[in-house]
């Protein structure tokens, strides 16, 4: 009797009769011998066919198939180290083969397609091997994050995607009816999380987020998913050591599970195993005075252009990119201008014009990976601050109850999926980083 297994538990059957489900990933026809790649969702074996071991209806049918074709393949696991797949080094010699579908002509062939065909056709573009390398590695790396906050006394706790105003730039927002009053598709859970920690301590929440920003570069989506830690009496160091931890954990856990993967991928490991603590801290002040003097150092009036910052000014891409491009691991860069950060940020002490925030850049140009700071705790400023900025006190009533019963210093961050995922994978752009990228010009399919 064979046994039904997983392509990429094939190793552990060597000499066993199996039973494979899957779908026709490429065939090679060598007259008497068909080889079939084989994908089942959890890896890709070699199945082959040979005329003279196979009824020859069941011959005909490995001849006819097209690719993604799905079949039910019986026959016994072989070790071969020239055999193809995901894992390699092992094969199945075809003893019975039942069709369930020949598939029509496929759409994506072996031939170079252009991107935005391939982003038409996503929901079959995922079915390739590029693709579910990167896609079985940003789910480690969301169970990685959960896990890791689990184990250390954070507790998951849900927040609205409906809100009724925003958790921080207005103009990035989407706006919705609401049984005839404004709402808005939340932007981050960080508020309601603020609300959390007076209950439990440390919390999290994960989920969708939407920012309506009108941008095209390849680092930004319009919705996109986000894991974000909140923590009572926390400060900006403690919030720090936690992050570097954090998301070392992460990296050598994708490096532990999915080395085959990043071959797929092409990734440089390398640089992924020197993600260990700690990571290099600069203040603000120090980030642009590094900027002023690269700049000052390069003849190219473009990139010289490019780089060109004053004190005040938030970092763009380019300024990110030549930030990291000075260090080797992920660098922190803290005490950005209030001016352009959040309203809830607590301030420098005797330094108004500076807070208490944090962005960490990863490496190889990657850019902003987490955003956090500490949080205004004080009832009366955190009230200043939102006159200043002109937003409704009427919105914030419960948020700023929370500074009147028993406020405490807490800090928290907010961490981009996509972002984690395109840096950890090593890829160019954003959009391969979700099943079905949601863009300026992209709602389909």
């Amino acid at each position: 009797m064979a046994t039904l297994i997983n392509i990429g538990d094939i190793a552990q059957y060597d000499g066993q009769e199996v039973t494979v489900r899957g779908w026709l990933y490429n065939r090679t026809d060598k007259g008497r011998l068909q080889f079939l790649l084989v994908r089942d969702g959890t890896g890709v074996a070699q199945c082959v066919a040979f005329k003279k071991e196979l009824p020859s209806d069941m011959f005909e049918i490995a001849q006819a198939l097209t690719q993604e074709s799905s079949m039910i393949v019986t026959g016994t696991v072989r070790a071969d180290e020239r055999a193809p797949g995901y894992p390699g080094g092992f094969e199945v010699g075809i003893t019975s083969i039942e069709l369930i579908q020949i598939a029509g002509e496929y759409p994506i062939q072996p031939k170079e397609h252009g991107v935005e065909f391939l982003m038409d056709n996503r929901h079959l573009w995922v079915r390739s091997l590029r693709q579910w390398a990167i896609l079985r590695i940003r789910a480690t790396i969301i169970s990685a994050l959960r896990n890791w906050l689990d184990d250390h006394g954070y507790m998951l706790v849900d927040t609205p995607i409906l809100t009724p105003a925003a958790g921080e730039n207005t103009t990035t927002l989407f706006e919705i009816d609401y049984y005839g009053e404004s709402a808005f598709l939340a932007q981050t859970g960080q508020l309601y999380n603020e609300a959390n920690i007076a209950s439990f301590g440390k919390v999290y929440c994960f989920g969708p987020t939407f920012r309506a920003e009108k941008s095209k570069t390849r680092r930004h989506l319009m919705e996109f998913w986000m894991i974000e830690p909140e923590m009572a009496f926390f400060d900006l160091e403690d919030l720090m050591v936690m992050e570097e931890q954090y998301i070392s954990a992460v990296v050598q856990t994708v490096l532990e599970k999915h080395r085959m993967e990043l071959e797929i991928l092409e990734r440089d490991i390398s640089k992924l195993e020197n993600i260990t603590p700690p990571f290099a801290r600069i203040s603000y002040d120090e980030a642009v005075e590094r900027l002023e003097k690269l700049a000052a150092e390069i003849d190219d009036p473009e990139r010289k252009a490019e780089l060109a910052i004053t004190w005040g000014g938030d970092f763009g891409s380019p300024h990110e990119t030549a930030i990291a491009e000075m260090f080797d691991k992920p660098v922190f860069v803290t005490n950005y201008p209030s001016a352009v950060k959040a309203f809830y940020m607590q301030p420098v002490e005797g330094r108004p014009e500076v807070c208490r925030s944090v962005d960490l850049l990863a490496p190889e140009g990657y850019g902003e990976i987490t955003g956090g700071s500490e949080r205004i705790y004080d009832p009366d400023l955190l009230k200043q601050r939102i006159d200043e900025i002109g937003i409704s006190p009427e919105n914030y009533a419960w948020y700023l109850d929370l500074r009147r019963y028993g406020t405490v210093p807490h800090s928290g961050f907010g961490l981009g999926i996509e972002r984690t995922v395109a840096w950890i994978c090593g890829l160019p752009h954003i959009r391969e980083t979700i099943p079905y990228a949601r863009m300026l010009n992209r709602l389909y399919p």
